[in-house]
C-alpha cells in the first residue's frame, strides 16, 4: 500500500520510509506492553516513534531550507526518546532482545538517513 503512494512528496523520502516502518513496529510491540502503561511507557513511546515522520513530512512541506532543519531537529530529539524508550522496555522485559534489536536496527538506520538529510541541507 505504501509503496503505491511513495513518489508523492515526502513519501519518497527514504528517511520517512523508514521512520514510518519505526512507528508501525513501535505500535506492534507496544500491544504486548501491561495495560498499566497505557498512559506511561506505552503512550511516550508510540508519541515519540510517531514525531519522527511527522516532523520530517512537515519539514519537507515547509521547503525552505531553515524551517526544514528546525523540524528535522526536532524529529531527531524524538529519535533519541525512541532509543531510550527501547532500551528501557528491555529492561523492564516488555520486549525481548530480538525485538529489542529490531527496533534498535530501524532507529539507527533511520538516524543515519536523517543525519545524512540534515548534512545534505546545510550544504545546498
Amino acid at each position: 500500500m505504501m509503496e503505491e503512494r511513495s513518489d508523492k512528496g515526502f513519501r519518497k523520502l527514504i528517511v520517512w520510509q523508514r521512520a514510518h516502518q519505526l512507528t508501525l513496529l513501535v505500535y506492534k510491540l507496544t500491544e504486548k506492553f501491561p495495560k498499566s502503561e497505557i498512559y506511561g511507557l506505552t503512550s511516550q513511546l508510540r508519541r515519540a516513534a510517531v514525531s519522527v515522520p511527522a516532523n520530517i513530512a512537515e519539514g519537507y512541506g515547509y521547503g525552505r531550507k531553515g524551517q526544514t532543519g528546525r523540524f528535522l531537529d526536532i524529529a531527531q530529539g524524538s529519535l533519541s526518546e525512541v532509543e531510550y524508550y527501547l532500551i528501557l522496555s528491555l529492561d523492564l522485559t516488555y520486549i525481548n532482545q530480538e525485538d529489542y534489536d529490531k527496533g534498535e536496527a530501524l532507529r539507527a538506520e533511520t538516524g543515519f538517513l536523517l543525519h545524512r538529510l540534515e548534512q545534505s541541507l546545510k550544504r545546498s
